[in-house]
């Protein structure tokens, strides 16, 4: 066993919680999920990884072939670059204000680097599990949000899969593998990567704190 196969181990257990609870809506509400293969919507979501998603998504890089691996790492550059983009614009129109800053984020799009030319995921067996409930209701902050194509009904009442209860498991899971690594700095479990950088960053290089490419 690898150094942090165990802590992926439980990462691989919130995905399937993820999975589960999607299955479970997909039964019992078949009509409300709209979900569809090459339906790429949420993957222009802008949004980040805690370390243990990225450390996990970086792993699962190397089993790529060698051109599909440069293509991913082609498109993470411009993902790269539209991100940087985007920051500035919001610097610009938003100043300072995180909270309008991080609304205004919600509505941006940024296309993933993981989804390919055919409008598929080149790691969908290892995607975050914010991947895996898009197309279902979530809790986030207290609030329920689901996707805009989803067929949820205003003012009738679904389950929600509770996201803000899966953060708190990525960050102890986060904090976990820097202290497995000797590392003792909480507050690097709670900071976020984007899908880009997690996918060019080595995990070596993501424990010691080096800035991602």
């Amino acid at each position: 066993m690898k150094p942090y196969d165990d802590i992926f181990q439980e990462y691989e257990q919130l995905q399937a919680r993820a999975d589960k609870a999607f299955r479970d809506m997909e039964k019992d509400y078949p009509s409300c999920i709209k979900c569809a293969e090459q339906c790429s919507d949420c993957c222009n979501a802008v949004f980040g990884l805690f370390l243990i998603e990225s450390a996990y998504l970086n792993s699962k890089v190397d089993a790529l072939d060698e051109d599909s691996k440069k293509a991913l790492l082609a498109r993470a550059d411009q993902a790269d670059e539209a991100l940087l983009a985007m920051e500035k614009r919001l610097r610009e129109t938003k100043g300072d204000d995180p909270e309008k800053i991080t609304e205004a984020i919600g509505k941006e799009r940024v296309r993933c680097p993981l989804l390919g030319d055919d409008e598929k995921c080149a790691l969908y067996a290892a995607r975050p599990v914010t991947c895996r409930v898009y197309g279902i209701p979530t809790l986030i902050n207290g609030k329920v949000h689901a996707c805009f194509k989803a067929g949820f009904e205003k003012g009738q009442s679904y389950p929600a899969f509770n996201l803000d209860g899966v953060y708190r498991e990525l960050y102890r899971l986060s904090n976990k593998f820097l202290e497995r690594a000797g590392v003792n700095d909480p507050e690097r479990a709670s900071l976020l990567l984007s899908v880009s950088k997690s996918i060019k960053t080595p995990v070596e290089d993501l424990l010691k704190g080096v800035k991602p490419r």
